[in-house]
Order: C-alpha cells, then sequence, then structure tokens
C-alpha cells in the first residue's frame, strides 16, 4: 500500500514540475501575464491530482478510496509544510478548500484506477 501511494505521490509531483516548467517558459517568453493563466493551472492541478490518485490506485489494486486519500493527503501535507517552513504563513481558507479538493480528486481517481485495473486477482 505505501508503495502505490508514493508511486501516486511521484506521478502528481513529476507532472507538477512538468507543468510548472511549461508555464514558466509560456511566461518568460511571450506576453501572457499571470492572471491570465490562473484557471489553466487550476485545471492542470486537479488534473495531475487525478492522475496521481489513478496510478495510486492502479498500483495498489485495493482500496482506491483510502490509496486516493493518502495520496492527496501526502501532496497536500508536502504543501502545507513546504509554505510553512519556507515562508512561514499557514493555510487560507480559500487553500484549505482547494486541498479538500484536490484530497477529494485523488480519491475519486484512486477509485476509477482500481476499477480500471481490474481489482485484486485471488
Amino acid at each position: 500500500m505505501g508503495s502505490a501511494i508514493l508511486y501516486g505521490t511521484g506521478t502528481i509531483l513529476v507532472i507538477a514540475i512538468a507543468a510548472s516548467f511549461i508555464f514558466a517558459l509560456l511566461l518568460r517568453f511571450t506576453s501572457l501575464e499571470e492572471s491570465s493563466i490562473n484557471l489553466a493551472v487550476t485545471i492542470i492541478s486537479f488534473l495531475a491530482l487525478f492522475i496521481g490518485g489513478f496510478m495510486s490506485g492502479g498500483k495498489g489494486k485495493e482500496k482506491g478510496l483510502v490509496l486516493g486519500g493518502f495520496t492527496g493527503l501526502i501532496f497536500s501535507l508536502g504543501v502545507f509544510l513546504f509554505q510553512y517552513l519556507g515562508y512561514d504563513s499557514l493555510f487560507s481558507i480559500k487553500q484549505l478548500i482547494y486541498h479538500g479538493c484536490f484530497i477529494l480528486t485523488c480519491m475519486m481517481g484512486g477509485i476509477l484506477g482500481v476499477n480500471i485495473s481490474g481489482g485484486k486477482t485471488s
């Protein structure tokens, strides 16, 4: 179960790093402004967490709700620690709502991942 959660969390991080790199290049070399890509960043964030939960559920092959939930929780905890230790600030109410939705999205991905992978075979 632990390896499935780490696999899903790693998938989320890889997607997030790739998306950040692409958005950074777009912001640097085009006339786009940060405010014009907020929706795209939010959509990519939710997709990354859904895919991470899906990978976690597919790897674990059972208990997709739990695997997805822990995967989303580990991601949110990592973001919280980075923000708290790096910037000395807690989550705002808006961020709490976002991360709650991130965890729910990851749980849905985990459920779907288990169901598509075929579940545990005895």
